[in-house]
């Protein structure tokens, strides 16, 4: 899990937006982003090279 603190100065890359974790990844909370983040080893990956798009759920 990543430190409350540290999540709470995390931000998107791209969009500049806040992200929250799931799991093992970190989600941009951005309206039109949506981008996820690897968390590897405890350590937040936040280049854009690694992210992935945002995950479609059918509801």
């Amino acid at each position: 899990m990543i430190n409350p603190e540290l999540l709470k100065i995390l931000a998107c890359p791209k969009c500049k937006a806040p992200v929250v974790q799931a799991g093992d990844w970190l989600v941009c909370q951005g309206i039109l982003c949506g981008l996820r983040f690897p968390i590897r080893s405890g350590v937040p990956v936040m280049l854009l090279e690694e992210a992935q798009g945002p995950s479609r759920t059918s509801h």
